[in-house]
């Protein structure tokens, strides 16, 4: 006998008035029940090293990549913010290159997180971790930083969500949190993509729309040959376009994200749809130099916040730990003197093609490499005080007021350069001896300035330098 499943009217769920992330009511409780929380409360940034535990391949050439917390303990962000991922793309022995990738994860689910690269063939980054990254990998991470995010309470929950191509990502994170929680939304998702099958987490996106009431979501081919079988939207976006599917816009808080292009359209478009800017909130995957500062800004923050946090612990780790609420506990990670340390568990195992034949001996380890004696380089320039830069083999007189990196290469120092305002790191060197004044962008790390590491862009000489370039 065949059961023939028939559908019967199904009546709208009760709910409560607006939304509320699951850490706000806590957040000024003194109640020991309500501890446990607050371990899941995104309070500040931290550095950490992560583990990736699943690959997932997406539509549009992108990936996603599931991440654990090597210390055991949850990340807890908002949704929409991103974390800073230094990627060793030229080797372990090599300064890594660091990039910003959002989080397309819910934070209502803290004990794995994930990020989605889209492949750039052309890139320096992506390619290498669509290749590498696999589980089993561990990265250093700095996170979770931005102002690009969902309210941690909103009474009225009436958003319009807009994403072209990876700006998705972010957006992917508000969905996904949305439909996680309880009470009452009214939520309109418009994805731009360039092709019909390159719309990344479709099938996700088709099914919650399907059982969330709440969520609603329509998809545009940009100006490209739509197939006839194509049921969505077509052309850029346009003031129509919006009226078409969210024609109460100036009533909604927009989160956008995309090419800078993109947003800069929208920008113009909501406001001619009534939409303040008070309600407009952006995200840039690409951006002109201004918005490159202002995220270096919001790194750069990160960074001494983190540091702080940090710097608590390592005074005092025993007390620093004790000082938290009991309830955290629950995930407390192992520390001594030195901070903290790896959580324990099951040890991560993934699956290798086996080798055949015997195993390779061990290398014999390379005898170190004697230092140059700097007293035997030529000395060059003019200048109160003396760099020697060792693998050059040359001196380079230099005065306090003089950025370092334009007096290096002038004397024909290679060291590599991008933006040149501490930003990037690009330029990272190892000081081997003397001491600098260096104010940069976010672009070197606390334990890169501890191994002895500086930015020679933005960076003077205070007194003499060694310096291995």
């Amino acid at each position: 006998m065949i059961e023939v499943l028939t559908e019967t009217a199904i009546q709208e769920p009760q709910r409560i008035r607006g939304l509320e992330m699951p850490w706000n009511r806590v957040m000024g409780s003194t109640e020991a029940p309500a501890r446990a929380a607050r371990a899941l409360g995104p309070w500040h940034p931290q550095e950490f090293m992560a583990e990736c535990v699943e690959t997932v391949p997406e539509a549009g050439g992108l990936m996603t990549f599931v991440f654990r917390r090597t210390d055991g303990a949850p990340l807890a962000f908002r949704a929409g913010q991103y974390v800073n991922i230094a990627f060793p793309v030229n080797g372990e022995d090599q300064d890594p290159v660091d990039r910003s990738y959002s989080l397309s994860s819910s934070p209502t689910e803290p004990w794995t997180f994930n990020i989605t690269v889209k492949l750039d063939p052309t890139g320096l980054v992506s390619p290498w971790v669509h290749q590498n990254v696999r589980p089993g990998t561990v990265l250093e991470m700095l996170g979770p930083v931005g102002a690009f995010h969902l309210p941690d309470a909103d009474r009225r929950a009436r958003y319009l969500f807009l994403a072209a191509g990876a700006g998705i990502t972010p957006i992917m994170s508000m969905v996904r949190t949305i439909h996680s929680l309880p009470g009452h939304a009214d939520v309109v998702v418009l994805y731009h993509g360039a092709e019909a099958g390159g719309f990344a987490f479709h099938r996700e996106l088709a099914y919650i729309a399907s059982v969330d009431s709440r969520i609603k979501v329509f998809y545009s081919l940009g100006d490209r040959n739509k197939p006839e079988e194509w049921e969505g939207l077509s052309g850029r976006l346009t003031a129509a376009m919006l009226d078409e599917v969210a024609p109460d816009a100036n009533g909604r808080q927009v989160y956008a994200c995309g090419p800078e292009g993109y947003l800069n359209t929208a920008t113009e478009l909501l406001q001619k749809v009534g939409v303040d800017d008070t309600s407009i909130y952006m995200e840039f995957f690409s951006g002109d130099r201004q918005t490159l500062l202002e995220y270096a800004a919001e790194l750069a923050l990160a960074v001494d916040i983190a540091e702080e946090i940090a710097e608590e612990i390592s005074d005092s780790a025993e007390d620093y730990f004790e000082s938290q609420p009991a309830a955290f506990g629950i995930y407390e990670p192992g520390y001594d003197a030195e901070g903290t340390l790896e959580a324990t568990g099951l040890p991560l195992e993934t699956v290798e093609p086996e080798a055949g034949g015997a195993e390779a001996p061990a290398a014999s380890p390379e005898p170190e490499a004697a230092t140059p004696d700097a007293s035997n380089f030529d000395t060059v320039g003019t200048g109160s005080l003396t760099m020697s830069f060792l693998r050059t083999g040359i001196n380079v007189r230099i005065d306090p007021s003089e950025h370092i990196l334009g007096v290096a290469q002038r004397a024909g120092v290679r060291i590599g350069a991008n933006c040149q305002e501490g930003m990037c790191g690009s330029c990272k060197v190892v000081k081997l001896s003397g001491d600098v004044d260096m104010n940069h962008q976010g672009g070197i790390r606390k334990r890169e300035i501890d191994a002895g590491k500086f930015l020679p862009c933005c960076s003077t000489a205070q007194t003499d330098l060694v310096i291995d370039a």
